[in-house]
């Protein structure tokens, strides 16, 4: 499965060079991936009601090509990795089919205050993600 996420690039994203600022590609992902969860049937916010986590605990950003206030872009989202204790989305920002940026999210499963395995029905769940 691949979700499409679109965002209209705000004034307060972009730095003094009228471009969008790096930082803000993690929010872009982040919203890109609930966005995700939430089309799946998985709603992150129903997930965390049970006590489950997903923190990211690693991140990658490739930038190709600037993004400009006032632009809207399209994040491709995709579960790419899937193990019983964490998962690995990748993403493709673009802006009418040129690339600006690529990355990856991995994300540790955390069950209460710990590290845990993910629980059996929610990873089936993810798994057809996966697949799909």
């Amino acid at each position: 499965m691949e979700s499409l996420t679109r965002i209209k690039v705000r004034y307060a994203e972009t730095d003094q060079m009228g471009v969008v600022h790096h930082s803000v590609y993690a929010v872009y992902l982040e919203a890109a991936r609930v966005d995700f969860l939430e089309r799946a049937g998985l709603p992150y916010h129903r997930v965390e009601a049970r006590g489950v986590f997903f923190p990211v605990v690693e991140l990658g950003l490739t930038f190709r090509a600037p993004a400009r206030f006032g632009e809207e872009v399209l994040v491709r989202t995709r579960l790419a990795g899937l193990s019983r204790r964490d998962l690995l989305f990748r993403y493709r920002v673009e802006r009418e089919g040129t690339l600006l940026a690529e990355g990856f999210t991995r994300h540790l499963c955390q069950v209460g205050e710990k590290a845990g395995r993910i629980p059996e029905d929610l990873y089936q769940a993810l798994s057809v993600l996966h697949l799909g």
